[in-house]
């Protein structure tokens, strides 16, 4: 079964680096956004079952986003991946619903760890 993922990050080169993290042998399709706004017109429009989300962004960051999948009942895993790797934002990221949190910059090993950890990957 496939599954949708979302990239979410200000930064090409972040999201460049994300994608290259993923299991190569993970059968997904991909889509990205630059920022919160755009990342909730994704999701607002189809299926995401997993979204990597920074936290620092423009426009709207990744804890308004988290926030608004609450209100809107979240219904796909959040990873955040984020340079922002202080204990409160890690707390709160997780509060407001993040299944995870991995420090950038994010490595192959760790995303297929959170992944398996969760049942995304078998």
């Amino acid at each position: 079964m496939t599954v949708s993922v979302l990239v979410v990050d200000d930064s090409p080169i972040a999201r460049k680096m994300l994608r290259k993290a993923l299991p190569v042998d993970w059968d997904i399709t991909v889509q990205e956004a630059c920022n919160g706004e755009e990342a909730m017109t994704h999701y607002r429009a189809g299926k995401v079952d997993v979204m990597f989300l920074d936290l620092t962004m423009p426009t709207m960051d990744g804890f308004e986003v988290l926030a608004a999948l609450q209100k809107e009942d979240l219904n796909c895993f959040v990873i955040v991946v984020s340079a922002d790797v202080q204990p409160q934002a890690r707390e709160r990221a997780l509060g407001l619903g993040a299944i995870a949190f991995v420090a950038k910059p994010v490595n192959a090993e760790s995303v297929r760890t959170v992944l398996r950890e969760y049942g995304v990957l078998v």
